[in-house]
This record gives structure tokens, C-alpha cells and sequence, in this order.
């Protein structure tokens, strides 16, 4: 009888490799194989494969009557917003975050929306008991809900529950990295018991009709864990963002097949679970009475929404050789990038100081038109001088020094004429509604007579 053929697979890519090695050479990760039991055993050799004929489709063309896909609306406005307007049943949505962000606050809260209007929801938790999670529906006074809680691992098990009755609405895996199927012999979390556990639920969401909810560990790094073809495989993948010493909560959508990608909902971490927020720009601006140096207004988009959220700088001199360059919430290759541009197309020595950025209330932003916005905050702190407080900035900075222009300019001074502000200034080029605006804007087209205005012309002497 031959023997089963072992192989080492690697936890971050899913590279299959003959033998164990220190370092995968598909994605170059240092200690993330992983023996894996193979396929079955090795056939004798010269053994004829069997091959079946293959069975003509029937091919179709792009013109034809579709409908649009039904949704299952949750109640729940900004998960509905996130999703495209709803679950579409038969699909299955990937949910990442760290541990502790609220992951299983808000799949309780959303199990509990569903079940309260008659729909049949389901929730299997891996890695909770039942009596855990009555005492958090307790704790958040969902108690009375007709939600079906379940704690188990076993693949099998699930699926013969599922199938047992009436088609579930709404399933819930909580988390898929605790699942094992019994025809594997790789522990579970392992790249193997990954693509099997998630192909086995996706094929039964899509023969059902029933909307799979999966949840996702995530990396040190915050990415889902697992290879990359298990986020290729579902229909919609989430990320659950934010900062445990904020109460604010980002749900972004990273990709989704029915709905718009990139974008976001967000929520309040209160007493009695995650609460909507109706209107975040208010929550992201802090208090604006008394402007300080370093301060400025980004008027950004997130998805279709549009977000206001202040930008903090601070640059000091450093008595350190390489200075520091701290950012939280923005791409630290920006920033390095628009330095450089202010000090190569404006004059500001910014070498000798150490420079500190910061994304107010925890939103990580990764729109090129925050440029400008970061821009001014920096050459306001290296100043001196504070920038109004009723100013807002967009626009993405060349490395030429020239201000380029900015999508969706009309939905941006809409929100700031909403929240108050009275002015704003906006890349030279591009269209706006200007009778819609309501507020005084003001065109650069390049970045040092910006500059100049902010501090004057001698403002390279400044601190």
C-alpha cells in the first residue's frame, strides 16, 4: 500500500513545497510552513490517469433582461450602506478585524435585527460557549431575539444543521480559522482546512440561497489571515477598523461583487453595543473654537460618502542626526514624499526637525487629495501660525509642486457648507457646482504660492 505523500504549505500564500524550508520562496516569509498531510496516496507508477469528456455549454450573449440581485435588508443603515443596500442571499461575506474591535458585538446585533422582523438567522460560534453569548445578548439587551446559537467546530456538524428544516436566512461562522473537516488531517487555521471549511460553506450558500457571514482572524500586519484565495473566493470581503482608545468603528468594504468597494459605515462603541453614527464628520472634527498651529481640515471621500476629519502636525526641531517622521492614520510614504516636495519646491528646511502627522478619531485615509490638507497642517505647525477654522483643504500634490485636481469637488463643499465652514481651497482645475456650494473657494494651482500665502515668503526662516 503506498504512503500518503506529506507536503509543507505555506500560511501566508498557500505555496505547496516538497520539503520544509526556512523561508518560503513564493512570498519570501520566514517560519510559515507548515506540514500538511497530501491529497492521498501516490499512485504506482506508469498508472493511466482516468479522463473524462468534457461537456459542451451553452454560451450566451451580453444583451438580455437581468434583474438586479434582492436584498436582505438588516436595518442596521450603515452595515446596509457598507454591503450595497443589503445581504443578497446565496452570498458569502468575509469580516476581518482585530480582537476585541466588536466583531461579534455587531454580528449579534445584526442576527438579532433579522430574527425580530421573522427572518431565520443562525449563529455558530468556534470560539464561545452558548452561555457566553447569552450573556453578551444580555449585556446588550437582545435577550428576547429568536436567534438559533450554536457553539461548534465540526464542518459536518454544521452543515447537517443548516440543512435540517427550513433554509436559514442569514448564517453566521464566528471565526472560519476554527473550523475542521474530517477528511483533513492539518489542524484547523491551516491553509488546507481554510480552502475547504470556506469552499464547503460558499457551495452551500450558493445552492441554498442562504447568506453566509464567515468571520476572519487577522494578522499583526491587519490583514485576514490565510492566503489571499480565500478573500478570491467569497463575494464581499469587510474589514472591521478602529482604535481601542476611540469608541469610533470603521466597517470598510474592500471588495464586494453586488456593491461599491471602499465603502465605509460607522459606528460608536457605547454601553449597549455598537451604535450608528448618523453624521461622522462632526464626530472626526474635535472641538473647533480655538484653532491652534497644526491644525487643518481635509474635506475627503470615503466610498460615496464624504467625510470631513481634521489633520494634526506637529514639527519641531530635533537635536537627533535622523530626525523622526511618526504618522498614524495616513501612508508614511506620503508623508516622506510631501516633504520632500516642500522642501525641494517651496524652500522649507524640514531636514533638522522631526515631524509628527496624525488622523484625528482613529480613520485611516488613503485618498491622494489629502495632500494639501497634510500640507497646510505642516507648514502651520513649522510656523507658528494657526489656519482658520472654518477652512477647509483638498487636493493631491505632484511631485513637480503642482496641485491636481480632485474627484467628486461638489459633494466635498457641500458637506463643509453643511457642517459650517465658510471656506475652502480647492485644486485649480476642476468643475463644481457653484451655486450649490454655498462657501468662499479659493483656486491654487501650484504649491509654493500656497505656501507663501500660509507663512510668507520668508517663512523657510521660521522656528
Amino acid at each position: 500500500m503506498a504512503r500518503a505523500q506529506s507536503q509543507y504549505v505555506c500560511q501566508d500564500c498557500g505555496a505547496v513545497h516538497a520539503r520544509w524550508v526556512g523561508k518560503c520562496t513564493a512570498c519570501e516569509a520566514w517560519n510559515s510552513l507548515i506540514e500538511e498531510a497530501g491529497a492521498g496516496a501516490l499512485a504506482p507508477p506508469g498508472t493511466p490517469k482516468a479522463v473524462t469528456k468534457g461537456k459542451a455549454v451553452e454560451l450566451e450573449g451580453l444583451i438580455g433582461d437581468t434583474e438586479e440581485a434582492p436584498r436582505m435588508v438588516c436595518g442596521i443603515k450603515e452595515l446596509d450602506r457598507v454591503t450595497g443596500g443589503g445581504f443578497v442571499p446565496g452570498s458569502a461575506i468575509l469580516i476581518g478585524g482585530e480582537p476585541g474591535i466588536g466583531k461579534s458585538t455587531l454580528l449579534l446585533q445584526v442576527a438579532s435585527a433579522l430574527a425580530i422582523v421573522g427572518r431565520t438567522a443562525l449563529y455558530f460560534s468556534g470560539e464561545e460557549a452558548t452561555a457566553q453569548i447569552r450573556l453578551r445578548a444580555k449585556r446588550l439587551g437582545l435577550e428576547d431575539s429568536p436567534v438559533k446559537i450554536a457553539a461548534e467546530t465540526n464542518l459536518a456538524n454544521i452543515l447537517a444543521t443548516m440543512r435540517k428544516g427550513k433554509t436559514p436566512d442569514l448564517v453566521i461562522i464566528d471565526s472560519v480559522q476554527t473550523l475542521w473537516a474530517e477528511g483533513l488531517e492539518s489542524a484547523p487555521g491551516t491553509v488546507s482546512q481554510l480552502r475547504a471549511t470556506t469552499q464547503s460553506l460558499i457551495r452551500y450558500a450558493k445552492a441554498s440561497g442562504a447568506a453566509v457571514l464567515l468571520v476572519g482572524h487577522v494578522t499583526k500586519d491587519g490583514q485576514i489571515a490565510g492566503p489571499k484565495v480565500i478573500e478570491h473566493m467569497v463575494d464581499t470581503v469587510l474589514y472591521f477598523e478602529g482604535d481601542r482608545g476611540h469608541p469610533f468603528r470603521i466597517l470598510r468594504s474592500i471588495k464586494n461583487r453586488f456593491g461599491p468597494t471602499d465603502e465605509i459605515g460607522v459606528f460608536e462603541m457605547v454601553e449597549k453595543g455598537l451604535a450608528e453614527v448618523a453624521n461622522p464628520s462632526e464626530l472626526f472634527l474635535g472641538e473647533r473654537d480655538n484653532p491652534a498651529p497644526g491644525a487643518a481640515v481635509f474635506a475627503g471621500i470615503e466610498g460615496t460618502r464624504p467625510i470631513l476629519v481634521e489633520i494634526q502636525a506637529l514639527v519641531a526641531p530635533s537635536s537627533l542626526g535622523t530626525p523622526r517622521r511618526a504618522v498614524l492614520g495616513w501612508e508614511p510614504n506620503r508623508l516622506s514624499m510631501l516633504l520632500a516636495v516642500l522642501e525641494a519646491r517651496t524652500g522649507l528646511v524640514l531636514s533638522s526637525h522631526d515631524v509628527y502627522l496624525n488622523v484625528a478619531g482613529g480613520l485611516k485615509i488613503t485618498e491622494p487629495a489629502a495632500d494639501l490638507a497634510a500640507a497646510a497642517a505642516l507648514v502651520s505647525s513649522f510656523s507658528g501660525c494657526a489656519l482658520p477654522s472654518d477652512r477647509v483643504y483638498f487636493g493631491e500634490i505632484s511631485l513637480s509642486g503642482a496641485i491636481r485636481t480632485s474627484a467628486q469637488t461638489t459633494s466635498r463643499l457641500k458637506e463643509a457648507q453643511k457642517l459650517g465652514f465658510k471656506s475652502a481651497v480647492v485644486p485649480e482645475q476642476g468643475e463644481y457646482e457653484a451655486d450649490s456650494s454655498g462657501i468662499e473657494v479659493t483656486r491654487m494651482g501650484e504649491l509654493k504660492p500656497f505656501v507663501t500665502q500660509l507663512v510668507g515668503p520668508k517663512g523657510d526662516q521660521a522656528n
